[in-house]
Protein backbone atom coordinates (compact mmCIF):
# COMPACT_ATOMS: atom_id res chain seq x y z
CA UNK A 1 0.00 0.00 0.00
CA UNK A 2 0.77 3.39 -0.55
CA UNK A 3 2.77 5.52 2.31
CA UNK A 4 -0.49 8.17 1.09
CA UNK A 5 -2.91 6.00 2.18
CA UNK A 6 -1.76 4.98 5.63
CA UNK A 7 -1.52 9.32 6.15
CA UNK A 8 -4.72 10.03 5.41
CA UNK A 9 -6.22 7.31 7.25
CA UNK A 10 -4.12 9.06 10.08
CA UNK A 11 -5.33 12.08 9.41
CA UNK A 12 -9.16 11.13 9.44
CA UNK A 13 -8.79 8.76 12.29
CA UNK A 14 -7.17 12.33 14.35
CA UNK A 15 -9.98 14.36 12.78
CA UNK A 16 -12.66 12.09 14.25
CA UNK A 17 -10.89 11.75 17.72
CA UNK A 18 -11.23 15.88 17.94
CA UNK A 19 -14.44 16.24 16.91
CA UNK A 20 -15.87 13.72 19.79
CA UNK A 21 -13.28 15.68 22.30
CA UNK A 22 -15.26 18.15 20.86
CA UNK A 23 -18.68 16.75 21.55
CA UNK A 24 -18.19 15.20 24.97
CA UNK A 25 -15.66 18.03 26.83
CA UNK A 26 -18.37 19.56 27.82
CA UNK A 27 -19.94 16.15 30.10
CA UNK A 28 -16.49 16.43 32.17
CA UNK A 29 -15.06 18.51 35.41
CA UNK A 30 -11.42 17.93 34.98
CA UNK A 31 -8.44 17.19 31.75
CA UNK A 32 -5.66 15.48 33.21
CA UNK A 33 -1.78 15.36 31.05
CA UNK A 34 0.22 12.78 31.48
CA UNK A 35 3.77 11.91 29.85
CA UNK A 36 1.42 9.68 28.20
CA UNK A 37 -2.14 10.39 27.75
CA UNK A 38 -4.60 13.19 27.89
CA UNK A 39 -7.68 12.27 29.83
CA UNK A 40 -11.09 14.10 30.79
CA UNK A 41 -12.58 13.00 34.07
CA UNK A 42 -15.33 13.77 36.53
CA UNK A 43 -13.50 13.46 39.45
CA UNK A 44 -9.54 13.05 39.95
CA UNK A 45 -7.38 12.51 43.09
CA UNK A 46 -3.33 12.76 42.77
CA UNK A 47 -1.15 11.45 45.44
CA UNK A 48 2.77 11.90 45.47
CA UNK A 49 4.27 7.99 46.48
CA UNK A 50 7.62 8.60 48.77
CA UNK A 51 10.65 5.99 48.11
CA UNK A 52 13.81 5.51 49.72
CA UNK A 53 15.33 7.00 47.13
CA UNK A 54 12.70 8.99 44.64
CA UNK A 55 9.08 9.47 44.67
CA UNK A 56 6.52 8.80 41.98
CA UNK A 57 2.75 9.81 41.39
CA UNK A 58 -0.56 8.19 41.93
CA UNK A 59 -3.75 9.27 40.14
CA UNK A 60 -6.88 7.88 40.27
CA UNK A 61 -9.38 9.20 37.78
CA UNK A 62 -13.58 7.17 37.67
CA UNK A 63 -16.19 8.61 34.68
CA UNK A 64 -13.30 9.22 32.43
CA UNK A 65 -12.85 9.78 28.33
CA UNK A 66 -9.43 8.39 26.98
CA UNK A 67 -7.59 10.69 24.52
CA UNK A 68 -6.32 7.73 22.50
CA UNK A 69 -6.45 7.06 18.65
CA UNK A 70 -6.38 3.26 18.63
CA UNK A 71 -8.86 2.72 21.49
CA UNK A 72 -12.26 0.95 20.53
CA UNK A 73 -14.09 2.61 23.16
CA UNK A 74 -12.69 5.78 24.96
CA UNK A 75 -15.01 5.82 28.14
CA UNK A 76 -14.00 3.98 30.56
CA UNK A 77 -15.08 4.14 34.22
CA UNK A 78 -12.07 3.76 36.23
CA UNK A 79 -8.25 4.88 35.38
CA UNK A 80 -5.35 4.22 37.85
CA UNK A 81 -2.04 5.67 36.30
CA UNK A 82 1.36 5.77 38.26
CA UNK A 83 4.37 7.80 36.94
CA UNK A 84 7.59 9.47 37.80
CA UNK A 85 6.67 12.03 35.21
CA UNK A 86 5.06 15.08 35.33
CA UNK A 87 1.20 15.75 35.86
CA UNK A 88 -1.24 18.46 34.80
CA UNK A 89 -4.75 18.65 36.25
CA UNK A 90 -6.98 21.57 35.51
CA UNK A 91 -10.60 22.17 36.58
CA UNK A 92 -12.96 23.22 33.08
CA UNK A 93 -14.86 25.99 33.91
CA UNK A 94 -18.12 26.46 31.99
CA UNK A 95 -16.47 29.09 29.13
CA UNK A 96 -13.95 26.38 28.41
CA UNK A 97 -16.42 24.20 26.78
CA UNK A 98 -17.21 26.71 23.98
CA UNK A 99 -14.85 25.57 21.05
CA UNK A 100 -12.75 29.05 19.85
CA UNK A 101 -14.11 29.76 16.44
CA UNK A 102 -10.67 29.40 14.82
CA UNK A 103 -10.53 25.92 15.87
CA UNK A 104 -14.20 24.86 14.25
CA UNK A 105 -14.41 22.72 11.73
CA UNK A 106 -16.14 24.01 8.49
CA UNK A 107 -19.19 25.34 10.71
CA UNK A 108 -19.33 22.20 12.42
Amino acid sequence: MDDDVFEDYDRELELALFREYRDVVSQFQYVIETERRFYLANDVNVVRRDTEHDFYFEITMSDVWVWDIYRADRFVKAVRVLTFKDVNVEELSRRDFELPQELSLDGE
